[in-house]
């Protein structure tokens, strides 16, 4: 079983982050967009009841089909902190994980990788932690600047902390708001874009992270009942 060190503060989780990221592999391409499986990952919280439940939902990638499906429910480890939020969630992330009984393949975060002040997001624990190529796919840019990718679908623009491109506003969808893709673990931010764009053929959000999405909260309502 993967398990994660949980620390005992923010200075030590910050270490923890800072030693795990020298591991991130940058020079991989991935898997080709189409082919094998992807698995999304999303959680939702009840934090009155302290309660965090996980949801992992593998599709295959030529068609989109849910393969399998598995829910994880726990308690809340670590305090909301921005930049640390892999502290609240991976635990419960990688018991869903492990209850598959299908290879996830790639994995698909609702939230980052590199873009992260840090360089280390969720989407890079998970990868560094399971060995498994991984990508983040946000909602929103978190602190990084970014111009408006140009109105149809495929079209891109540099996420930029600095000069430094940490990934990439991409738009998913004919005159819809972007999404944020950065690179996890094993992967290339052209393969994680191309990847992205294989898996929203309707909407604005991926299909893996809407059917995770789903799931967790459907999880979440009967932990919670």
């Amino acid at each position: 079983m993967t398990t994660i060190e949980t620390p005992a503060d923010e200075a030590a989780a910050r270490a923890i982050q800072d030693a795990l990221r020298t591991r991130v592999v940058l020079d991989q391409q991935g898997p080709p967009p189409g082919t094998g499986r992807v698995t999304g990952v999303d959680v939702a919280y009840d934090d009155e009841r302290d309660v965090v439940v996980a949801a992992a939902v593998v599709l295959d990638a030529a068609t989109l089909t849910v393969l399998d499906e598995a829910t994880a429910v726990g308690r809340v480890a670590f305090p909301y902190v921005p930049g640390l939020l892999a502290f609240r969630e991976l635990p419960t992330v990688l018991a869903a994980l492990e209850s598959l009984s299908a290879d996830p393949g790639l994995v698909v975060c609702d939230g980052y990788g590199l873009a992260h002040p840090r360089r280390f997001g969720l989407a890079s624990h998970l990868g560094v932690v399971t060995g498994l190529p991984t990508i983040g796919v946000a909602k929103n840019p978190f602190t990084f600047r970014y111009e408006q990718p140009g109105p149809r679908r495929g079209d891109a623009s540099p996420l930029l902390d600095h000069n430094e491109e940490v990934g990439r506003a991409l738009r998913t969808q004919d005159a819809v708001k972007p999404v944020f893709v950065s690179v996890g673990h094993r992967v290339s931010l052209d393969n994680a874009c191309a990847h992205t764009l294989r898996l929203a053929p309707d909407y604005r959000i991926p299909e893996s992270t809407r059917r995770a999405d789903t799931l967790c909260r459907q999880a979440l309502r009967a932990a919670t009942a």
